[in-house]
């Protein structure tokens, strides 16, 4: 009854998670590692999230409008993403106090209420080529030390002037590699193995329906919804990471 229970209480992590995730392009391993590390450590619950990482994030790519000229644009920070994640390799394992998690939910809580006040951030076409890969690097750290991949990159991303379909491709694009690194680094360290691998497979069902209603949402809102949602929801999500680590 105890493993049920458990299993019931993934289910639900990953559909809440996947339905954040649908509506605004990011979500699900910050929402799925903030909840289940109520019962597990957090890297194992990195390890879970693995493969509806992977499947929800080609999902999103697949139905952006311009996937080669994204990575044309992002290649540089994709590269520092997995140099940052590598070179990280062993800080989730490590995390005690939860130090890492508490500093990422303040710098999410202060982007999204600078974002919510319409505040326009711009990068200037002339910075990608210097910022990308620090971002990445940075990302990737970040990635390796919590097991949430949302910053710097996301504020990057978003200060691109991407479109909403744009954006959210460009997301999965990030999310994707950063999964892929973080998987290397797991797997290195003896947190996924083939037994953890095939517990991420069942966690899969309920990401992707909780994503497929989340996505007809979005399909349905305007960007200006859109944006406010995307604030909103990153705000939420730093307010969970700041009240879990404190």
């Amino acid at each position: 009854m105890e493993n049920l229970h458990l299993i019931l209480f993934i289910a639900a992590t990953f559909l809440l998670a996947g339905f954040v995730k649908g509506v605004i392009g990011l979500g699900l391993p910050t929402i799925a590692v903030g909840i289940l590390g109520v019962v597990m450590a957090p890297a194992q619950a990195a390890a879970l999230l693995v493969v509806p990482n992977l499947v929800t994030n080609g999902w999103q790519i697949a139905t952006g409008p311009g996937l080669r000229a994204i990575l044309m644009r992002l290649w540089p920070m994709l590269i520092g993403i997995c140099i940052g994640t590598w070179a990280g390799a062993g800080l989730l394992a490590q995390q005690k106090d939860g130090s890492a998690t508490l500093w990422l939910g303040i710098a999410l809580v202060l982007y999204a209420l600078v974002g919510l006040k319409a505040a326009k951030l711009r990068v200037p076409a002339k910075a990608e080529t210097w910022l990308a890969p620090v971002i990445g690097i940075t990302t990737g750290i970040a990635t390796a030390a919590t097991g949430v991949f949302v910053l710097p990159a996301v504020p990057y991303l978003q200060a691109l002037g991407l479109d909403k379909d744009e954006l959210v491709q460009a997301l999965g694009v990030s999310f994707i590699v950063s999964t892929l690194a973080l998987s290397v680094g797991l797997v290195g360290t003896g947190a996924l193995d083939l037994t953890v691998a095939w517990r991420s497979l069942l966690a899969l069902a309920p990401a992707l329906a909780g994503m497929a209603v989340g996505t007809m949402i979005r399909n349905r809102i305007s960007a200006a919804t859109f944006k406010f949602c995307f604030f909103a929801g990153l705000l939420a999500l730093g307010a969970y990471l700041v009240l879990r680590a404190a």
